[in-house]
């Protein structure tokens, strides 16, 4: 039964991460502390060491249109294989993450169906005549509109559906952060490291990642968690630049592997 006397302070807040308590006549702005958790891993053989208590995972883009058989990408000829190779790593990480609490975020394309927030210059990357399959079109095979919010076409691939406590933020950029509230989620989830997911890792992962640095963030790139249709030199530059300038490289089976020697 909920404790209905008036001088008991109640939490207030989102998140229990960022909390206030408050009653009627009182305000308390301290937040409960998060101990410590520590987790290490390697990268390129540096330690790295984190803070589970502060880190949450970003998966990106792992749609149909970018990872199914009959999706966008596919129908324009590109082969979609490689786009699904995260899917198996990601299905033995994000269970073991959530038991330790560490946050889900599923980032997106979910265009309006007026497509009035995005530019012609967002418009033209996917229509480069004006007469192609581009964002918000309907695809020939099942008349899914591209990478529009609430269609078949944009929803998570079946095999990493998201489950209760997961927080999904629909982007209409390469970057996550341009014009969404994921930032405003991360900070009232009380994250300071990010571990990053998805697909293309040259493309959508690395904008998010880099603005995820920009912005204070600690970035670890997942590379068995990420991938890209792209040529291969693609994605070696992406870990190149990931671990030059922004952040460090990691990988699924190192964090599983540390986790299970921390029980």
């Amino acid at each position: 039964m909920a404790d209905t006397s008036s001088d008991t302070l109640l939490p207030l807040g989102a998140s229990p991460r960022n909390a206030w308590k408050v009653n009627a006549g009182a305000v308390d702005m301290t937040r409960d502390p998060v101990p410590v958790r520590p987790l290490s891993v390697s990268d390129n053989g540096r330690s790295l060491t984190f803070d589970l208590g502060r880190t949450g995972i970003v998966v990106i883009d792992m749609q149909n249109d970018f990872c199914h058989a009959d999706g966008w990408l596919s129908h324009i000829g590109v082969d979609v294989t490689p786009a699904r190779k995260p899917i198996e790593p990601l299905r033995k990480l994000l269970p073991a993450l959530r038991a330790q609490d560490v946050p889900v975020i599923w980032l997106n394309w979910g265009n309006r169906a007026d497509r009035m927030n995005l530019p012609p210059s967002v418009l033209h990357v996917y229509d480069p005549d004006g007469r192609s399959i581009g964002i918000g079109k309907p695809l020939p095979k099942n008349g899914a509109h591209v990478l529009e919010k609430g269609s078949w076409a944009a929803d998570i691939v079946d095999e990493l559906r998201p489950e209760t406590g997961d927080v999904s933020v629909a982007k209409y950029r390469m970057s996550g952060f341009q014009d969404t509230e994921l930032d405003s989620i991360l900070r009232n989830l009380n994250l300071t490291t990010l571990l990053f997911a998805g697909v293309n890792a040259d493309q959508c992962v690395l904008c998010t990642l880099q603005d995820a640095s920009f912005l204070g963030y600690d970035a670890i790139l997942l590379e068995d968690c990420t991938a890209t249709t792209s040529p291969q030199f693609c994605m070696e530059a992406t870990l190149y630049n990931v671990r030059q300038c922004f952040g460090f490289v990691n990988s699924a089976s190192q964090i599983l592997e540390a986790l299970g020697s921390n029980e």
